[in-house]
């Protein structure tokens, strides 16, 4: 997905969303001001980078750098913004809306790069610095959102639209610009304003705060083991991995297995030893609810009440309705119906796969019934009986550079007609990062692409895309797009292999760069993947489909060792595979959703009654039970404790996860309508990119649905690729 900065960046960039920007000499004039002593910039970020399409120059930039040009880039957009208040000619697009709209340019250099290594590479001293430059942020871009001069302006040329001549991308910035204001505060009384500030620069502060914890949380619970024993049904390769990770972190002769951010671990379905398995599910699943230092429950109880505190003050019942209010959704009710009604048969499906699991536990000489840790190994065991498809014996055929170069990147090529170019000149931020030149249908450069696939202790778990630099033609600026992953790295000399599951994720985050790569805005604002939260997703998800075309298939999925072509018979099981286990692979995901709107759907007198761990227990025990799914064999993906979606920053996923069933619903959707069309063909990418990829945050996003499929999206094949129900004659 793609990392957002914090709202306050967000707020602080004027709608500029993480984009790059010119200094203001080079601007084209579109605006007139008066008169303002604005700070002269200095340092590295005083400017765009000298490097290829104004990549960072991670050579050239220190730790040191960040406090000072942080601090240095609010002060000049103070006076960016100061200007515009006080400029004497009557407001105008021009001079207020595009002003607004190209100032903080610096901010936003400094920002881009700063909250990108705090994702993927950070240390001691960028996290002190977020934790002292994130509440800073929430309260300089709430001095220009609530800002009533400024809104003055605003809303003066807002109220004269409709005899104004401009583009439709105009007016949606100016649309976006007034809404964006007045959900920040800017309508509200002068001490509304006060609260809405104090509980911002505490909402920025917490959330931080909550990412850290988190992030030390997951690296002190990695499981610790001594005896070898215990890793039986691991292969070399994943235990020689184990033993390098004991060795890096100071115990020597044992083994650790990190954890992943998720609730199930990767490992598990390898793991022999029941009681190993319990353990590594277990140090998951309590990571950060042990009342040690990195305990988040009090955190998500303050964030809870605060947001639930906000909403009220807009006069909003809670703070689900208060936020979705740009979503394609809408409104909390269209979410929540549309995943209710998979519940019954997510249901029965649950209940209907446990006792496959039990007969399959029993046939093994098992005394139990399943357990969550048991879950995926035993659902891998029916899934190679019932299909005769063992993961295990994919996994040869996918190697990391490989599927990306030639399942990836070829795919783009083939639907596209982009090419890339592998570079060495351009400095990293770690080793493990490669970059790319990327190539448009007509051979001119397109952008940079930054490809960062491992896992590390101080990367954020998960995977994401975002831009270092937006695409702009107000700017001239093409995008330069990273995509962040967290595939366990195998020991040096071994081939990096991966499961089909991390094979769709890297399709899956391509596909977010895609909608970055293909971006035709003028301001950056609007750009590329600038759009609604449960939006975003739907062009990544169709991009996954590629993964398993024949075509594509045969170019990536090669042997390792000997270079054979993955057989079609395993191609074809691991699709016939694909249904298989959804009261698992869905259910988690929907009980997260789920979980998320009942956090967000509390008023402010019900959240403020969450005042201790204890209580944010029960309150999540609850809320799951409430669902009628089989919470205990099949936990949310995502425990309130390490929802790092939408605990993490001041809004995330919060209200939002739902996004990702949403956006499958759409994905499903267009995947049927490519079926229908040809599939892999350069008239249905030119089409898809024409019709959703290319128009960013520009427009009505069922209009944009309808402009591609010809018709309004429908629920059912997601229902039928789920295995939910049967396919319609």
């Amino acid at each position: 997905m793609k990392a957002n900065l914090l709202v306050a960046v967000a707020a602080s960039a004027l709608l500029a969303g993480c984009a790059t920007m010119n200094t203001a000499s080079e601007l084209p004039d579109t605006q007139t001001t008066a008169d303002a002593a604005i700070p002269q910039a200095t340092g590295y970020f005083a400017s765009r980078s000298d490097l290829p399409f104004h990549a960072p120059d991670f050579t050239r930039i220190s730790d040191d750098d960040y406090a000072p040009a942080f601090a240095q880039a609010m002060a000049i957009q103070n006076a960016e913004i100061a200007a515009i208040v006080n400029n004497p000619a009557a407001p105008t697009f021009a001079n207020t809306i595009v002003a607004m709209e190209t100032s903080g340019q610096m901010l936003s250099r400094v920002a881009t790069v700063f909250f990108a290594l705090t994702g993927a590479n950070t240390n001691d001293t960028l996290k002190a610095i977020d934790a002292d430059i994130s509440p800073k942020l929430s309260a300089h871009g709430d001095a220009i959102t609530l800002n009533p001069e400024l809104f003055a302006r605003v809303q003066a040329v807002y109220d004269k639209r409709a005899a104004m001549s401009m583009t439709p991308e105009d007016a949606k910035l100016l649309e976006e610009t007034y809404d964006s204001m007045v959900h920040a505060g800017a309508k509200l009384t002068p001490a509304q304003k006060e609260q809405v500030k104090a509980i911002n620069t505490r909402l920025s502060t917490i959330t931080t705060e909550f990412s850290q914890r988190l992030v030390q949380a997951t690296k002190d619970n990695a499981l610790v083991v001594e005896d070898k024993a215990m890793l039986a049904g691991l292969s070399d390769a994943e235990i020689e991995s184990a033993a390098k990770t004991a060795t890096s972190r100071g115990v020597d002769g044992k083994y650790v297995i990190a954890l992943q951010n998720t609730t199930q671990q990767p490992l598990l379905p390898s793991m022999e030893n029941r009681d190993a398995r319990e353990k590594l599910f277990m140090a998951g699943f309590h990571r950060a609810d042990k009342g040690d230092a990195n305990d988040t429950r009090t955190l998500i109880a303050e964030v809870a009440k605060l947001r639930a505190q906000k909403a009220a003050l807009f006069g909003l019942p809670d703070w689900a309705s208060y936020v979705m209010y740009d979503r394609m959704a809408k409104n909390p009710k269209t979410a929540l119906d549309f995943m209710q009604q998979m519940v019954p048969a997510l249901a029965a499906t649950q209940r209907r796969e446990a006792a496959m699991l039990n007969t399959e536990i029993k046939a093994d000489g098992g005394n139990y019934e399943v357990q969550p840790w048991d879950w995926d190994r035993y659902a891998e065991k029916v899934r190679k009986a019932k299909y005769d498809l063992d993961e295990s014996a994919t996994r040869p055929y996918f190697q990391v550079d490989r599927v990306l170069e030639d399942g990836v990147l070829f795919a783009a090529n083939k639907l596209y007609g982009l090419t890339f170019k592998k570079r060495t000149d351009l400095p990293v931020y770690h080793p493990d990062v490669t970059t790319y030149t990327v190539f448009d249908r007509d051979g001119s450069e397109l952008g940079l692409f930054y490809f960062d696939p491992f896992q590390r202790d101080n990367k954020r778990g998960g995977a994401w895309m975002s831009n270092y630099v937006d695409q702009s033609h107000l700017y001239g600026t093409k995008p330069v797009i990273y995509n962040v992953l967290n595939i366990p790295k195998a020991p040096d000399g071994e081939p990096k292999l991966v499961s089909f599951d991390n094979v769709e994720t890297m399709f899956h985050e391509f596909g977010h760069a895609l909608h970055g790569f293909f971006a035709n805005q003028k301001y950056s604002s609007l750009s590329g993947t600038a759009t609604a939260r449960d939006f975003v997703e739907y062009p990544s998800q169709v991009n996954e489909m590629w993964a398993a075309d024949p075509v594509i298939l045969a170019n990536y999925a090669k042997h390792y060792k000997t270079g054979a072509q993955i057989p079609a018979e395993l191609i074809q099981k691991i699709d016939a595979a694909s249904k298989f286990n959804q009261g698992y692979a869905l259910g988690e995901v929907v009980e997260a959703a789920l979980l998320d709107m009942k956090w967000h759907s509390l008023s402010a007198p019900q959240a403020a009654a969450i005042d201790t761990p204890e209580k944010v227990n029960v309150f999540e025990r609850k809320s799951l039970q409430e669902l009628g799914l089989e919470i205990d064999l099949v936990p949310p993906r995502y425990r309130s404790s390490y929802f790092s979606h939408i605990f993490s920053d001041p809004t995330g996923y919060s209200a939002g996860y739902y996004s990702y069933l949403w956006t499958e619903m759409l994905d499903r959707d267009s995947r049927a309508w490519f079926r229908a069309n040809g599939g892999l063909t350069r008239a249905n990418g030119d089409h898809y990119r024409d019709t959703v990829l290319s128009r960013g945050g520009t427009m009505d996003y069922f209009q944009m649905f309808q402009n591609f499929a010809g018709r309004q999206p429908n629920v059912q094949p997601m229902l039928e690729a789920r295995g939910l129900t049967e396919p319609k004659k």
